[in-house]
């Protein structure tokens, strides 16, 4: 236990110089050590009693009320997440994740969609951006959505202490992209910006990602609107009346599901799973997307005019299951780089796991907004670290730390619960010391 603490006061000290008032570089400290450590409940009073014991009060006050800013905090997890896994050839990946909760009272709780549990429940949703180069992602963003039943009950968004400028509605695409300029302001690099039908489905957000200048492969729905590459502009010929003022397309946009009906299907494998190659097939065509001013075109009334020429790719899973998605990337990107590109972004799902089952981030009992972004903020910071430590090992900088099995009051080791799933962040394998390209992508299963 000494060597990863050691370690780990070493890897804090930039963070604890962001606080100015001594007690708060101390809690700090305790509060990261406490996530990573033994014990299945990270909330503060089971965390206190392992790592503070006589200081719970302190750990709470820092953690809820304490008189503290969290942005350079942010900047520096920023600073050290892009030194382990920025660069031009990082993803940076936005999803939302949900953390599941009863009642009524705790900050953005209500009915809503929880992925994780692939139906409405009662829960609090996080938009998440997650930095990630190979098999190696970094939280570096999560912020607390807020839907009507919130923003619109200024006395419940007072008693949760939500800060004026969070108050009034606003999209998870646009706290992503909020997001996205903060961690652009800090100086993060990475090439592509990934994201799921959720966010990708808004023309409005992949217009902001281009006019940002970034790539991006985004997820969409089947029935979204795209044109053939080679579509033409034209004047519409009319039999009578004044002569059109305005270009209309000399062909109708079709949805992304019956364009990549004449394309060409490919079996590709983009990863090795525990049971062999996780394959699929896969087709792509550059198309113009249907998003851009609408027009009334003929007798079809309002269209939208042809956008942006992207690629639109297909994905047909051996269950059955179909999907697309539409990518900026180059017009001479082949399908297998399409294809793990696309795939790349399944390392957030693995990033939300580990962050909930090994470092507690769904246990925070508090109902404030500052107390549950600050509780969300360790819970990054803890994830950094652990990762520093496993690319350190695969590097051969530093030896394997491994975290100590829990004791009880008697001195007797503890079988710590594991959920089924991916193997968490503390029992990954090592990385190779040579990652594969991209396009070889091989995540732990």
């Amino acid at each position: 236990m000494a060597d990863w603490r050691d370690e780990l006061a070493r890897w804090l000290a930039p963070f604890v110089e962001r606080f100015g008032h001594k007690a708060r570089r101390r809690m700090c400290p305790l509060y990261v050590a406490g996530l990573i450590g033994p014990g299945d409940r990270k909330s503060v009073g089971p965390m206190a009693e392992r790592v503070a014991p006589g200081d719970y009060d302190r750990l709470h006050h820092f953690v809820s009320d304490g008189v503290w800013d969290e942005g350079p905090l942010e900047r520096e997890l920023a600073i050290q997440a892009d030194k382990l896994v920025g660069g031009g050839d990082a993803f940076l990946v936005i999803d939302d994740t949900a953390l599941p909760k009863k009642g009524t009272h705790s900050v953005g709780v209500g009915p809503q969609y929880a992925s994780a549990l692939g139906k409405t429940a009662n829960c609090q949703t996080l938009v998440s951006l997650t930095l990630a180069r190979v098999e190696v992602p970094v939280m570096v963003g999560l912020r607390l959505f807020l839907p009507e039943t919130w923003t619109g009950d200024e006395a419940r968004l007072e008693r949760a202490g939500v800060p004026a400028e969070y108050r009034s509605a606003r999209a998870k695409s646009e706290i992503a992209l909020a997001e996205l300029d903060r961690l652009i302001a800090a100086g993060v690099r990475f090439g592509t910006v990934l994201a799921d039908a959720g966010y990708g489905m808004g023309a409005e957000f992949r217009q902001a990602l281009s006019a940002r200048g970034r790539a991006w492969a985004v997820g969409i729905p089947r029935h979204q609107k795209v044109y053939p590459r080679d579509v033409e502009l034209v004047f519409p010929v009319v039999a009578r009346g004044r002569p059109r003022k305005r270009h209309v397309p000399n062909v109708l946009s079709t949805s992304a599901e019956d364009m990549l009906t004449q394309a060409k299907w490919r079996t590709l494998a983009w990863r090795k799973g525990t049971k062999g190659p996780l394959k699929a097939r896969f087709a792509a065509v550059r198309v113009r997307v249907a998003d851009g001013p609408p027009q009334r075109i003929g007798d079809k009334g309002m269209q939208h005019m042809p956008g942006e020429e992207v690629w639109l790719v297909g994905e047909r899973r051996a269950s059955g299951e179909r999907k697309y998605y539409l990518a900026n990337l180059p017009a001479d990107a082949d399908l297998k780089t399409l294809a793990a590109t696309i795939k790349a972004r399944w390392v957030c799902e693995q990033a939300h796991q580990q962050l909930k089952e090994e470092l507690g981030l769904d246990h925070f009992e508090g109902r404030s907004w500052r107390g549950l972004h600050r509780h969300a903020l360790m819970a990054m910071i803890a994830y950094a670290f652990l990762q520093h430590l496993r690319l350190a090992a695969a590097s051969g900088g530093k030896k394997n730390l491994r975290r100590p099995a829990s004791t009880d009051a008697a001195g007797h080791t503890e079988s710590r619960r594991r959920r089924p799933g991916p193997r968490t962040a503390l029992s990954m394998p090592a990385l190779q010391a040579n990652p594969p390209q991209i396009t070889r992508i091989n995540l732990p299963k």
